[in-house]
């Protein structure tokens, strides 16, 4: 258990607690000084936390995210805990305000909050167990049945932004890229992807709360329940959105079995069924999101993971 504080100074923990080399090159490519500003007060913010919250630290997760700092911690009773210190304020904000509407149906619980601080303390899972851990098939009827208890009606504070709000700047980005030199040889699929985003946005069917970021490795075995979401994105908007990602996951995967063009349309017309959505609104956004992500990755040099997005997409 943490102490009180002597003379205004947090007790060492003894455990050290140094971001983990892929949050300091995530944190300071996005947000440059400034995150690196954020980085060297990392150690003294938890130290604060520890403290505050009567935590004990155990260990940092590695290799951690890309956005947080992941602590393993015991609560004062000795229950096992996470301390998530995150570098986007706001991200962690509307993080904490979708755990919380979904108070532990479907994904992890939030037992404490400074969200000023961009501090989480989170019930702890099986970290090292994700539903990539299963086989294909049991992995995708896993995600579904979780991923269907997220669908809520959203919360009315704080207001979180729309999926046609956050994708009007990836469909800016794309226009940008179209006439890239680099993106020569993929502009009729980017003109696809504005064209089927432009079309989606007009006819949004509902309103619920999603994870926004959804797909296998954001899914982890758990105790009081057998699979559990974590780290959402969220977004106000239609169920299609959600299942973009989960259905391109395991795409390294994909791309080597025998007629991988077909099986992926077949994956996409399965989970849009299983789960009682139209084909074309989720085929549509697994194309839209697909292109942005892979023009994205094109634009920052990554062509082998650009050409892996954009060859999928292609497939839809």
């Amino acid at each position: 258990m943490a102490t009180a504080p002597h003379e205004g100074d947090s007790e060492p923990t003894g455990v050290p607690v140094e971001p983990p080399q892929r949050l300091v090159r995530a944190v300071q490519a996005e947000h440059g000084a400034a995150g690196g500003a954020w980085l060297a007060t990392v150690p003294e913010r938890v130290e604060g936390l520890l403290d505050r919250w009567e935590l004990t630290a155990e260990r940092v997760w590695t290799p951690g995210g890309r956005g947080s700092l992941l602590v393993l911690v015991h609560q004062a009773d000795g229950a096992p805990a996470v301390l998530k210190l995150g570098a986007n304020k706001e991200c962690v904000e509307r993080e904490c305000a979708a755990l919380t509407h979904w108070g532990g149906s479907g994904a992890v619980r939030v037992l404490r909050s400074e969200c000023p601080e961009g501090a989480l303390l989170l019930e702890r899972l099986h970290g090292e167990v994700s539903l990539r851990s299963l086989p294909e098939a049991k992995s995708m009827l896993e995600a579904a049945e979780t991923v269907r208890r997220l669908w809520v009606p959203p919360p009315t504070e704080p207001a979180l932004p729309s999926v046609p709000d956050h994708t009007a700047g990836q469909a800016a980005a794309l226009r940008a890229a179209r006439d890239q030199p680099w993106a020569a040889d993929v502009g009729p699929l980017i003109d696809e992807a504005l064209t089927v985003h432009a079309e989606l946005v007009a006819t949004s069917p509902e309103t619920l709360l999603l994870h926004g970021a959804y797909r296998q490795g954001k899914v982890l075995a758990g105790d009081r329940a057998p699979w559990l979401a974590i780290a959402p994105e969220p977004l106000v908007g239609e169920r299609a959105y959600d299942l973009a990602w989960l259905a391109r996951d395991r795409l390294d995967t994909l791309i080597a079995l025998p007629g991988a063009s077909n099986a992926a349309r077949r994956r996409v017309n399965k989970l849009a069924d299983s789960l009682e959505l139209d084909r074309d609104r989720l085929r549509g956004w697994a194309l839209f999101r697909s292109v942005a992500a892979g023009v994205r990755r094109l634009s920052r040099g990554e062509r082998d993971e650009g050409e892996l997005l954009l060859e999928f997409a292609g497939w839809l």
